[in-house]
């Protein structure tokens, strides 16, 4: 294999803007730091991406090992030469992630919860990747996928700087976890014909497309009404209406979906840019407003 095309499929494996979602993500429990009026240390902030993101980059290239057939976004790319090389590389991030824990115990900013957050973050890309229960093929994939990047990332960032959680964990990061969820439907309806007659088994050939669709359609509202239920209950207004602003993302996202459900021509790039896009503007916005207030 020539050293560009190895690269090439490296690069396309590490699903690049998973890990910049990651980052993003990651971000808004450091801003709900900052936010809370806490002080933030950057060492520690900085190590404890590092943490996440070779993490994900350890799931991922697991994930691509166990393929019989490796492929990414319709390209075959698994080959005898390929899959050894994934290996050892998953298992070398995953020693550098050991050495950044073991340095962040030894300053003192690992507690329980913040044990508990990880650990927890590991069984997720673990078992997303590697057999016997290779969640990526058991139809909880994106579920997985949605809680782990949505969820832990913000949490993870948060108590590495607090050693503790908060409600505003809970407000900000479950709507983008349904969100995330929604994307990973939206993302899998194109190849929804190919995952049934190879047999991968995605959340949508699990469940149907129709259903998958009805859960689409019920996660993208239900973020909003998750906004609105925070906003009661003691969301600030200036986490909220930035939060707003995208709502006509949001619908304009079921609008393609159910033109697609309607029988009209399917305009799968603007889908995945559009459901794409709706998170990492919520995330963005959420961000800003946390940094800025």
């Amino acid at each position: 294999m020539k050293p560009s095309s190895l690269f090439s499929d490296l690069f396309r494996l590490a699903r690049p803007w998973q890990l910049l979602a990651g980052v993003l993500l990651y971000n808004v429990g450091g801003g709900i730091v900052h936010f809370l009026g806490g002080g933030i240390d950057w060492n520690v902030y900085i190590i404890g991406q590092a943490c996440f993101t070779l993490l994900q980059l350890s799931s991922y290239y697991l994930s691509a090992y166990y393929e019989v057939l490796v492929q990414q976004d319709g390209q075959a790319v698994g080959t005898p030469v390929l899959r050894p090389i994934l290996l050892q590389i998953a298992i070398t991030i995953l020693t550098i992630g050991a050495v950044l824990t073991v340095l962040l115990t030894v300053r003192g900013v690992m507690t329980l919860p913040g044990f508990f957050v990880l650990g927890l973050a590991f069984l997720l890309a673990f078992f997303y990747a590697v057999p016997p229960y290779r969640l990526t093929d058991s139809g909880y994939g994106e579920l997985a996928q949605a809680v782990f990047i949505a969820n832990m990332a913000p949490a993870w960032a948060f108590i590495l700087q607090t050693g503790e959680l908060h409600r505003l964990l809970a407000m900000l990061t479950f709507p983008l976890t349904t969100l995330y969820l929604a994307m990973g439907l939206a993302q899998s309806m194109q190849g929804y014909a190919g995952d049934l007659k190879r047999r991968h088994k995605t959340m949508m050939v699990r469940m149907g497309w129709q259903r998958a669709v009805s859960l689409h359609n019920f996660l993208i509202l239900g973020a909003y009404l998750l906004i609105g239920l925070a906003a009661i209950l003691g969301l600030p207004w200036s986490l909220t209406w930035p939060v707003l602003l995208t709502l006509p993302v949001g619908l304009l996202q079921l609008w393609l979906m159910y033109q697609i459900v309607s029988g009209a021509r399917p305009r799968w790039l603007l889908l995945r840019t559009v459901s794409a896009s709706l998170v990492g503007l919520m995330a963005y916005l959420i961000s800003l407003a946390l940094w800025t207030g």
